[in-house]
């Protein structure tokens, strides 16, 4: 199966500038991700539980808007 996008330009550059960057930002919330998840499962022995919870809430929350967005990370 081939696929293929179309783009007027320079009318739809924003757009074709979005799908063009779309597998560079897919790989920065992925490493946001991963980054989250380290830290949440070997954290600073001075780190408490409050920021750990706070590091929790951001990943969750990554987690929702990607889930919402049918982004698998």
């Amino acid at each position: 199966m081939k696929a293929k996008l179309t783009f007027k330009l320079p009318e739809d550059y924003e757009e074709f500038k979005m799908a063009l960057d779309a597998s560079s930002m897919h790989y920065c919330l992925f490493s946001l991700d991963q980054w989250l998840r380290g830290f949440l499962k070997y954290p600073p022995d001075d780190m408490s539980e409050e920021k750990y919870k706070t590091y929790q809430e951001v990943r969750d929350k990554l987690h929702e808007l990607t889930n919402e967005s049918n982004i698998e990370l």
